[in-house]
């Protein structure tokens, strides 16, 4: 008997089933988010990273990171921000520090 085979996750689809929340992947800290409207990001340092579409990052002092698809940027616990899509189908992925 062969066993099963292994299926991957699709992190947009699985966002896209709870617009502007955040969603955890089994078994760690990662989180996905299809973004609908204004998201503030919770206080935590990580990677913050656009699947899809592209996203405006707001930061303290008036500074903004545009994030295309396959670029992140290092989000700190002590720096609030948020984020808004710009395109229709904007998937982020926040990767935590351990």
């Amino acid at each position: 008997m062969k066993p099963d085979v292994p299926q991957p996750l699709h992190l947009a689809r699985l966002a896209q089933g709870s617009p502007g929340e955040w969603v955890r992947l089994p078994g760690g800290r990662v989180r996905v988010v299809n973004l609908s409207g204004t998201l503030t990001g919770p206080a935590e340092t990580g990677w913050l990273v656009c699947l899809s579409g592209e996203a405006v990052v707001d930061l303290p002092l008036s500074n903004f990171v545009r994030l295309r698809p396959a670029e992140g940027y290092r989000v700190r616990a002590e720096e609030r921000w948020t984020a808004f899509g710009t395109k229709d189908g904007t998937v982020l992925i926040l990767t935590p520090d351990e």
